[in-house]
């Protein structure tokens, strides 16, 4: 790794990053927090968290659990430090085992695999509101004209990988776009997702899907 690392508390975590990735946010805390409450009531699987970053929401939602984790992301700066991250928090004793995956989220999962729960934080500012942002990495907060680009392909995977009675957390950066990921998935029935329930914060927003019935 190249620049200046620096480290922050999220939740009782220590992450490492840099200003290549996306810094971890306070707010995103509560998706750590609803997973792992999602987490306390769904049935045995693993784990999964795509756009990743450097691996703090993942981390901070299976911590106390014995499931396995897996994190995927386009960058390989962001896997780095995710893996770093994860080296970081096992070493201090934990029940749960991570795989970080280098790659497209579309390419990094077999086929067969299936998820007790997906964890989804992809980038969701519209496109001509990113200069807006000039601490961020454009690549990691860009979600296209409507922002819903990368939540789009998010959304596409979730259909494809999550077990018949999993969960997935999705962020998006408001209640509208709330809204409109609840719109697509009914009008994308071969998806098999519904939306159930969403969350706000000073930040952003959360969505829960779940299997159609």
């Amino acid at each position: 790794m190249t620049g200046t690392t620096q480290l922050t508390t999220f939740g009782h975590l220590t992450i490492e990053f840099d200003d290549r990735v996306l810094r971890p946010r306070a707010w995103t805390e509560l998706q750590s927090a609803w997973a792992s409450e999602l987490l306390r009531q769904l049935p045995p699987g693993d784990v999964l968290e795509v756009c990743a970053g450097a691996g703090h929401i993942g981390l901070l939602a299976v911590a106390g659990t014995s499931r396995h984790l897996v994190q995927v992301d386009a960058d390989e700066t962001a896997c780095a430090f995710a893996r770093a991250n994860a080296a970081r928090a096992a070493a201090s004793g934990t029940g749960w085992t991570v795989d970080v995956r280098h790659g497209w989220m579309e390419d990094a999962l077999q086929p067969e695999e299936r998820f007790a729960l997906v964890i989804a934080d992809p980038p969701w500012v519209r496109t001509d509101e990113t200069t807006a942002h000039p601490d961020d990495p454009v690549s990691a907060i860009d979600g296209g004209d409507d922002g819903l680009d990368a939540v789009r392909t998010c959304l596409a995977v979730i259909g494809r990988h999550l077990a018949s009675e999993g969960s997935a957390v999705l962020q998006v950066g408001d209640v509208a776009q709330a809204g409109a990921v609840a719109a697509y998935v009914d009008a994308q029935p071969e998806l098999g997702l519904r939306a159930v329930a969403n969350r706000t914060a000073d930040g952003g927003a959360l969505v829960l899907l779940a299997r159609r019935s």
